[in-house]
C-alpha cells in the first residue's frame, strides 16, 4: 500500500506578494501604538434596531471609517505626509483606505473611501456593500497595478514604493491618507490587535468585540466594548496630539456618531 500524503501543495497567492512587501516596508519605520476600549453598546443597539425595523444590515465597519474620517477632519496633520523637500503637507480630503474580504480564503482588497469625511455613513456603507458585491467596482481591484503588480520582481515594486512615498499627492492618490484594518470583526471576544503602516502616518486596527460589565450613572450593567489600536508614524505625529485625537474618536465612535440621523 502506498503511504499517504503528509502535506499538500497549494500556490501561493500572487497578491500576497503586495502584503509581504508591506510587512517589510513597515519594520523600517518608527511607528507607535495606541490601546483603546470603547462602549460601543449605543452605536450596536441603533444597527440593531434598524435590522430590527427593516430587515437590513448595518456595515458597523462603515459606521468606525465614519468616525474615523470625522475625527481626522478635526485635525487633519494627524494624516500627514512628509515630501522629498522635508516639508508636511496636510490634505483636507480623508481618503480611508479599507480592507475587503470579497471571498473567504481570498487576499482582501485594499478599496479607498474617498473624501471620507464628506461623506455620510449611509454614503459609505453602501459604498463598501457595492465592493463587497463587486469587487471589480474597486479601483484597486481593477487596475493594472492589482493585476500586474505581483508579477513584477521584488526590486521593481520597491522602486515602485520609494516613488510613492517621495511625492505625497501620488501617494494619496495610490494609497489614499490613512487605514483601517479589521482583524476582530469575524469572530467573538476581546483582544488587540497591532499592524504595520508601510505607507500612512495613521492606522486603526479593529480588535474584538465583547459585552462586559461596565458602570452607568452609578449603575453596573452589561455592556459592549471595542477594542481599537491606533498607530502613528512618531516621526510627524507626537504623542500629545495622538492622545487628543484619540479623544476626539472615542467620542465620536461612542456617541453613535452617523447613525442617529442615516438609520
Amino acid at each position: 500500500m502506498s503511504k499517504p500524503a503528509e502535506y499538500v501543495s497549494e500556490p501561493f497567492p500572487a497578491a500576497r506578494q503586495f502584503v509581504v512587501d508591506a510587512g517589510r516596508w513597515g519594520a523600517r519605520r518608527h511607528v507607535i501604538h495606541g490601546l483603546l476600549e470603547l462602549d460601543v453598546t449605543p452605536a450596536r443597539q441603533a444597527i440593531q434596531t434598524h435590522k430590527s425595523r427593516t430587515g437590513e444590515t448595518l456595515s458597523f465597519t462603515a459606521f468606525v471609517v465614519t468616525c474615523f474620517a470625522q475625527a481626522i477632519d478635526q485635525d487633519k496633520r494627524v494624516q500627514a505626509y512628509r515630501n522629498w523637500r522635508n516639508q508636511l503637507i496636510v490634505f483636507d480630503e480623508v481618503d480611508v483606505v479599507i480592507m475587503i474580504e470579497a471571498e473567504q480564503g481570498g487576499v482582501a482588497i485594499p478599496h479607498i473611501v474617498r473624501a471620507a469625511n464628506h461623506k455620510t455613513f449611509r454614503q459609505i456603507h453602501e459604498e463598501i456593500r457595492a465592493v463587497q458585491m463587486r469587487p471589480a467596482r474597486s479601483e484597486q481591484r481593477s487596475g493594472g497595478l492589482a493585476r500586474f503588480g505581483p508579477l513584477l520582481p521584488v526590486w521593481t515594486r520597491d522602486l515602485f514604493h520609494w516613488w510613492l512615498v517621495k511625492t505625497p499627492v501620488r501617494l494619496k492618490r495610490y494609497g489614499g491618507t490613512c487605514i483601517v484594518t479589521s482583524v476582530g470583526m469575524f469572530g467573538k471576544g476581546s483582544g488587540w490587535g497591532v499592524g504595520f503602516l508601510p505607507l500612512h502616518t495613521l492606522g486603526l486596527t479593529v480588535g474584538g468585540l465583547t459585552e462586559k460589565p461596565g458602570v452607568v450613572e452609578g449603575q453596573i450593567v452589561i455592556r459592549e466594548y471595542l477594542d481599537l489600536t491606533l498607530s502613528f508614524d512618531h516621526d510627524i505625529v507626537d504623542g500629545a496630539p495622538a492622545a487628543r485625537f484619540a479623544q476626539k474618536l472615542k467620542g465620536l465612535i461612542e456617541s453613535g456618531y452617523g447613525l442617529e440621523v442615516d438609520t
